[in-house]
């Protein structure tokens, strides 16, 4: 593909509408629809060098036999989801700071301990370029409701048996359910 351009559509409030053009390597011109949280966007290289946008957490237990889960209700879907905890990197946050604000704010929790971060990866690479880390990490403390109006959250720990079940009936975001399953069956 041959990067041609791109315009912007729509700018909302979190983010932003562009329409990409390239050309095939028939020639054919083609127009790709995507989102992006920056709202600058304007060329190829601002497409693949913008920076972190969001932290994702896999965390556990103390014993390590237990994952934290958040059934969320998602307002883009209409229905709770089954998905790790996450959220946007505030300006002049670290990748770490991130994490154990949105645990807090989301669960309750306290992020004992940092296991490892990921390098970054995409969250929807079919029509977004958000890029998020992954902090992979130990929680404790007690559960209490998500402090945000944006936000329905009922976050649990699970065994692997019951994230077994949850797999068989419930709706998950994809990289939760994508670890879910390996994980389980360790």
């Amino acid at each position: 593909m041959e990067f041609e351009g791109l315009e912007k559509v729509h700018s909302g409030k979190f983010i932003t509408r562009y329409n990409i053009h390239y050309r095939a390597p028939s020639g054919k011109p083609i127009t790709y629809e995507m989102i992006s949280r920056n709202p600058n966007l304007s060329d190829l290289e601002s497409l693949h060098h913008h920076g972190v946008n969001a932290v994702v957490m896999i965390v556990h237990d103390e014993s390590g036999e237990k994952l934290l889960l958040c059934k969320e209700f998602r307002m883009a879907v209409g229905e709770q989801v089954v998905n790790f905890p996450a959220g946007l990197i505030d300006k002049g946050e670290t990748v770490e700071q991130a994490a154990a604000r949105e645990l807090r704010e989301e669960t309750g929790l306290e992020l004992l301990r940092i296991k490892e971060i990921w390098k970054e990866s995409y969250s929807a690479i079919g029509f977004a370029d958000e890029l998020n880390v992954v902090v992979e990490g130990v929680a404790v403390g007690q559960f209490r409701p998500s402090d945000s109006e944006r936000e329905e959250i009922d976050a649990a720990w699970y065994t692997k048996e019951e994230v077994r079940q949850l797999l068989k009936t419930e709706h998950f975001a994809a990289r939760t359910q994508s670890y879910c399953i390996l994980w389980s069956r360790t």
